[in-house]
């Protein structure tokens, strides 16, 4: 007897006929899940809250009543995420800021850093290749003029603006120098050019017939601590008997960086620790080569030397290597890492705390600016000017018998 023919199970039959009506609800849900249900949409719709930002993107860009470009709402999206930390050390930077970022400073003008005086502006550093360093303009010059403008009453900002001017163009100053009642005044010609400054300076000067090296560090970038040495076996190879460190107007960088130049100074111990919520704690030593302990060291500080620089400062100070001179350092305890993201921009982020020798953290409260550094010299006035650098060389020189 022939077999009764095989019959489908009902259920398989039912599913097989909603395959199709299944595959187009999933199309059409994928595309618009905030048409879910809400608990579906918790349960299905994998990183919902990441999905409501591009849908609101997507939203705006193609809605809204003048057309605005995707990059520049996700730009901003980042950047509300990132100002919603409450954190004024992080930052969103957008591919361009990110490339600028990176770059070395420049500036258009003639490679000299400027103090306003009454009667002028005093050199306090002279770039090298610079035009000002072609010219023979030394540190101690006063700029009592440019052109056919007497400098004198004029405000430091006018006074600058006329000495900076488009690369190639030409520039007359009235430099003074020499001591008090035998100055001279000479007129010297220069060819403004891009100058980028130097993370690294150093000079010599001679106090009280001590001879002093000055080494004056402009940013913790990468490779800065081979600068630093290098500076530092110039000037103690030159006769300098004691360093002053400048650290004046130094926002920081590179934590490793902190870590190399404070070895420069400090034999052995502990340099910094960290601490961070994704990274694990650790603690960075001195890793050996120093200089000699019995090179005294003076450190410059002002309100602006902070993070790295502030590392270094406090390191040298809990070691007992070197006296502090200056004002309050900037009190920033906490460092950023940049994380670049797929558009070419990055994130630079706070990522977790860092604490002295001593177990000092000098932001006080994790994002918040702290006391800083405490000089053992303090500096009330003058600091930005060629004072400063004279009371530090002053207290170096008395370390030397």
């Amino acid at each position: 007897m022939p077999s009764p023919p095989s019959r489908r199970p009902p259920l398989v039959s039912v599913l097989a006929a909603l395959l199709p009506i299944l595959l187009a609800a999933g199309l059409y849900l994928g595309g618009h899940p905030e048409d879910l249900p809400t608990f579906v949409r918790k349960a299905f719709v994998k990183n919902g809250q990441g999905g409501v930002v591009n849908e609101a993107i997507d939203r705006i860009s193609h809605d809204y009543y003048r057309p605005i470009a995707t990059s520049k709402l996700a730009n901003s999206s980042i950047a509300g995420a990132i100002a919603s930390l409450g954190d004024r050390f992080s930052h969103y930077l957008t591919p361009v800021e990110y490339r600028e970022f990176n770059a070395p400073p420049h500036f258009a003008g003639i490679g000299v850093v400027v103090n306003p005086q009454k009667r002028g502006l005093l050199i306090g550093r002279v770039f090298d290749s610079s035009p000002a360093s072609r010219a023979g303009l030394k540190p101690g010059e006063l700029i009592v003029g440019v052109g056919a403008k007497r400098l004198a009453g004029v405000d430091a900002e006018a006074a600058t603006t006329l000495i900076k001017g488009r690369p190639g163009t030409d520039v007359t100053l009235q430099i003074e120098s020499g001591k008090a009642g035998h100055r001279t005044t000479r007129s010297v010609k220069l060819t403004r050019a891009t100058v980028s400054e130097p993370v690294v300076a150093s000079l010599s000067r001679t106090v009280k017939g001590k001879k002093l090296g000055v080494v004056a560090l402009a940013t913790f970038s990468p490779g800065a601590h081979g600068e630093v040495r290098q500076a530092v076996d110039h000037e103690l190879h030159g006769g300098a008997r004691g360093l002053l460190l400048d650290l004046r107007a130094n926002g920081g960088g590179l934590v490793e960086e902190a870590q190399l130049i404070a070895s420069i100074f400090i034999a052995k111990g502990t340099i910094v620790s960290t601490r961070g919520r994704t990274q694990p704690s650790q603690t960075l030593s001195a890793l050996g080569g120093a200089i000699a302990a019995k090179i005294p060291v003076v450190v410059l500080v002002d309100a602006n030397t902070a993070s790295a620089a502030e590392i270094v400062t406090a390191a040298l100070q809990d070691h007992h290597r070197a006296t502090v001179v200056g004002t309050h350092t900037f009190g920033k305890g906490v460092f950023q890492q940049e994380e670049p993201l797929s558009n070419g921009g990055a994130l630079d982020i706070t990522v977790g705390q860092y604490f002295t020798p001593n177990g000092r953290n000098l932001g006080g409260a994790g994002v918040k600016q702290g006391a800083g550094i405490t000089p053992e010299v303090k500096v009330p006035k003058g600091i930005d000017t060629n004072h400063g650098v004279n009371v530090a060389l002053e207290t170096l020189a008395a370390k030397l018998r």
